[in-house]
């Protein structure tokens, strides 16, 4: 069997734990993944899927970009074959990660893979700028955490640092008043409870995002809702299963 080798493994599904002091032996032994490594490979393809969900629409070009470990081992482990696989929609267990370069080429997703340097970055960092196929553009900063946990550590440059385990809200506005109200005000509405909210600005009065993770999944209606709303430029919904 090569290094694609099929690995069963059980995989945590609880999208928030109720200590974080305990570690719960499926912790400990991670996902079921196609690959030799949770963090290089399993980690990898969540990266490339949840970019793929945070562009809102099929990627066409991306620029991938591998830092530390990533960088150094990341060929040997299919890192880039992992990543490239999740950007066309592929999940951990999926068996045709080996040939998403080929996949790739036939869907219409062009790529170029190099190394990164990011300061004070996790080892097992990627930077994916990517175009989708409304001409849409996006930077994803994301880092493996082994098990195949990740972070999205930034997007468009604004740190973020959420992990997409449990239902999250990304909202992007301007730098105004009332946008935080609005959104818990939704929310409540909707008898959807808050879990914890993150707010993050690149400067005074200018671009702003808000990740909020929630204990229940946010209906499609009320996403719709907030998207419409006056100085909202973007809302993206992960439904906590990528």
């Amino acid at each position: 069997m090569n290094f694609f080798g099929f690995f069963v493994i059980y995989k945590n599904n609880r999208a928030h734990k109720e200590n974080d002091n305990y570690m719960n032996i499926f912790d400990i032994l991670g996902p079921v993944m196609v690959g030799p490594s949770s963090s290089h490979t399993a980690g990898a393809v969540r990266i490339g899927l949840l970019t793929k969900t945070l562009l809102g629409s099929r990627p066409i070009k991306a620029e991938i970009g591998l830092h530390g470990s990533f960088g150094d081992t990341g060929k040997g482990h299919g890192t880039d074959r992992a990543i490239v696989a999740g950007l066309l929609g592929m999940k951990p267990d999926d068996t045709r990660i080996p040939d998403s370069f080929s996949i790739a080429e036939e869907a219409g997703l062009s790529f170029s893979i190099g190394t990164a340097h990011i300061p004070g970055a996790h080892p097992n960092t990627a930077l994916l700028n990517v175009e989708g196929e409304n001409k849409n553009l996006l930077e994803v900063q994301a880092s493996s955490l082994g098990g195949g946990r990740i972070m999205i550590n930034k997007l468009d440059g604004i740190t973020v640092n959420c992990t997409g385990e449990c239902p999250t809200l990304i909202v992007h506005n301007l730098d105004q008043p009332g946008h935080v109200a609005e959104v818990t005000s939704t929310l409540a509405h909707k008898s959807v409870n808050i879990a914890t909210m993150q707010l993050y600005r690149d400067k005074r009065g200018g671009y702003a995002v808000m990740v909020v993770e929630t204990d229940q999944p946010v209906p499609a209606d009320a996403v719709k809702w907030l998207e419409h709303l006056e100085g909202v430029i973007k809302v993206t919904y992960i439904n906590g299963e990528e």
